[in-house]
């Protein structure tokens, strides 16, 4: 071997054989501790004998940062996740207009206004559907359990966030026609077969049982572990007609039929919630027509959530009026209303369908609004000033008087007319100040009023 050859060997070996004897020497590091729940049961593969239980939701406490900090520590499932098989509705027309607005308030109340991040809970629902664990209809599984405050699948179907807000047009528009795609037969691919879902700021009890496959923005998604997460568990046939549920009639015509849309419900979404109606609220509803609402407001309820509380109020009535004060003391209390009532009014909702006429109206002496259209009109009071003409029985063209000046949409009290006295060259017509309109005020009062 020359010896250039042999300075290089030499220089070689220990370059090689150095790091080769610390890896084989490194010292065993502990594994880093895992952020799992002391109270998390232990993972249990429903056998496929046994259909498997569908729990109610439920959160472990933890905090915002504990809860991520363990989700992202749960890895995936290992092997193929093949997408699930494409759902073509097959009910009537109402069935189908039914389904679809159930599936569009899922999207969109549990993933917002979000086109990718409601296909893959489209597709959690309709999974739902076909298996047998599950109801067989979309609108009974969307809101399954919601009858109760526990037990619910969907939050949004209990936590009375249906009755305290309410969807743009635009934004619900876009929900249906994603929630009509998915019954039209389109996938979502990356969630596969999945029948759970949940953010990834949570970690609810039944996480542990299932299999975690996919996340879509900050959902993650889950399915049954064992013969139930596969296709074979999902070929249940929806054989029933969709029902018409009362919570959708606050959304979907479709569900005009259904009833119970109660003052409770009512007084809730002006609350705030369902659970906080009871004695002593401020909240009231008073009407001795079952198609008229005469509400007091919370003064911290947002004017910008009045249309919603007199949809929801109004529900899928074709002819409804939703009357709304913040002075609980001029809150009328039956109809017809007076004018000082229609004066203190703070927002009106007016309905005709038959007619097409939707409108709400603000009272802008109180709130301001931007678009002066959505003001409610403005009658001018004013006292009269000066003397009143004197009067003359001669039909004769008489010279300008001064007097009170008629304005349109001014209520007066026409007095009786006093007996005409004799023309008498040389006496004086006394004159006599004109009558006072009741509750006025010297000058001008602005009074909202309905159109």
């Amino acid at each position: 071997m020359r010896p250039l050859q042999l300075v290089l060997a030499a220089i070689a070996a220990p370059a090689v054989l150095v790091p080769a004897l610390l890896v084989l020497n490194a010292p065993t590091m502990p594994p880093a501790p895992r952020h799992r729940p002391a109270a998390l049961p232990p993972q249990r593969i429903v056998p496929q004998a046994e259909v498997p239980p569908v729990e109610p939701v439920a959160y472990v406490a933890l905090s915002l940062d504990a809860a991520r900090a363990y989700n992202a520590e749960v890895p995936y499932v290992s092997g193929p996740v093949p997408p699930a098989r494409a759902y073509r509705f097959a009910g009537s027309d109402t069935d189908r207009a039914r389904a679809t607005d159930c599936l569009a308030a899922a999207l969109i109340y549990e993933a917002g206004d979000d086109t990718e991040g409601q296909r893959p809970v489209a597709q959690v629902i309709l999974n739902r559907l076909r298996h047998p664990a599950f109801p067989k209809t979309v609108c009974g599984v969307v809101f399954e359990g919601s009858e109760r405050r526990t037990g619910c699948q969907f939050t949004f179907t209990c936590d009375g966030a249906i009755t305290r807000w309410k969807p743009t047009e635009a934004g619900w528009a876009r929900a249906r026609t994603v929630a009509a795609a998915a019954l039209n037969g389109f996938v979502s691919s990356p969630v596969g077969w999945a029948t759970h879902y949940h953010t990834d700021w949570v970690v609810p009890y039944w996480q542990s049982s299932l299999d975690k496959i996919a996340k879509v923005g900050t959902h993650l998604f889950f399915r049954w572990t064992g013969w139930w997460g596969t296709g074979g568990a999902f070929r249940m046939p929806a054989g029933q007609a969709e029902p018409a549920i009362p919570k959708m009639a606050l959304l979907s015509g479709a569900h005009g039929d259904a009833t119970g849309i109660t003052d409770e419900m009512i007084a809730a979404a002006i609350a705030g919630a369902p659970e906080e109606v009871a004695d002593g609220e401020t909240a009231t509803v008073a009407t001795g027509d079952p198609d008229s609402f005469l509400v007091t407001l919370r003064p911290t309820t947002s004017p910008s959530l009045y249309p919603t509380l007199a949809q929801n109020a109004c529900g899928a009535r074709a002819r409804c009026s939703f009357h709304a004060w913040l002075n609980p003391r001029e809150t009328a209390t039956a109809l017809p209303l007076g004018p000082e009532q229609i004066a203190s009014m703070t927002f009106a909702y007016l309905r005709d369908k038959p007619a097409g006429v939707e409108r709400t109206l603000w009272n802008c002496q109180q709130l301001a609004r931007p678009d002066k259209r959505q003001c409610m009109k403005v009658q001018v009071f004013m006292r009269a000033s000066g003397p009143a003409p004197a009067p003359t029985p001669v039909p004769t063209p008489a010279p300008a008087a001064k007097g009170p000046v008629e304005l349109d949409g001014v209520r007066r009290r026409t007095p009786t007319p006093a007996p005409t006295p004799a023309p008498a060259p040389a006496a004086k017509v006394p004159t006599t100040p004109a009558p006072k309109t009741p509750g006025t005020a010297p000058g001008t009062t602005p009074t909202a009023t309905l159109p």
